[in-house]
């Protein structure tokens, strides 16, 4: 039976990594004492200049690092810690998708910093990273793309039609066939931690994928996971515990068997 393609979406803040990546050093070397620090300037930038959050918190980050470069942020990655289980869960999912005849493919897409993600020990794990990037140029330093919660969608739309590359909007847009779509929606998992990811998540599962909800504590279990499945924008919930055995293991290999049995059933018409 040929294998079917499975893919696995993920948020990357909050959902593989307990704080956001800037929190973990980067904020100290744009001198600040602690990470809210960062947050509530790109708060005010943001709201005296009507600006996207998301570019005000690059801005910032451009405007107070002494050395800002892509291999700066990379080493800056390195910095980044992961959840229980997170290193091992790439393989084991991966192994157990191709004994169910399923292959499993790896996305992120984050309003985080691409060159930061690349430089966490997990990076070569993903078949294709979406998140914000900076154009260095020997004269300046400017945002090339940014990823914000609506803009999420938009990689949705292009891990369906295996259209990845950001700069090829015009196959992005053609219309296509769903037979020649390369993984359908109902063949996708998003993982995600909050509000933010309600665009991309409502997408999967209304096209009959999956969403999960992680959490990391009560507190977020409380306020953001557990309505987020109560309001049905997400399929089910969980803590962001990947290990083997955990909750979200058990959901995404119960996925897996769902898709090959749907696969072996469709092998009787």
């Amino acid at each position: 039976m040929k294998k079917t393609k499975l893919a696995i979406i993920y948020d990357f803040d909050k959902t593989l990594s307990p704080l956001d990546m800037q929190e973990f050093h980067l904020y100290k070397e744009l001198g600040y004492e602690n990470p809210s620090e960062l947050w509530s300037d790109s708060a005010k930038f943001s709201k005296k200049y009507k600006m996207d959050k998301i570019l005000s918190y690059m801005y910032i980050i451009k405007q107070k690092h002494p050395n800002l470069s892509k291999e700066v942020l990379i080493k800056e990655g390195k910095y980044i810690k992961l959840f229980k289980g997170v290193k091992e869960w790439f393989k084991r999912i991966n192994e157990y998708g191709m004994a169910n005849d399923v292959e499993v493919e790896h996305y992120i897409i984050s309003s985080g910093l691409k060159s930061m993600i690349e430089g966490t020990e997990i990076a070569d794990e993903f078949k294709y990273i979406y998140a914000c990037e900076y154009a260095f140029d020997k004269n300046d330093i400017w945002p090339s793309r940014v990823v914000n919660y609506t803009s999420k969608t938009q990689c949705i739309f292009r891990i369906n039609k295996g259209i990845l590359d950001w700069m090829n909007d015009d196959d992005l847009n053609k219309s296509t066939p769903d037979e020649e779509k390369r993984i359908p929606y109902s063949n996708m998992i998003y993982i995600g931690d909050g509000f933010t990811d309600v665009p991309c998540m409502k997408i999967v599962t209304q096209f009959g994928g999956s969403s999960i909800a992680v959490y990391s504590d009560e507190k977020s279990k409380t306020e953001l996971a557990k309505p987020l499945f109560n309001k049905k924008r997400a399929t089910f919930f969980a803590r962001a515990d990947y290990s083997e055995g955990s909750k979200i293991d058990k959901i995404v290999k119960n996925i897996i068997d769902k898709i090959n049995t749907n696969n072996r059933l469709e092998s009787f018409k």
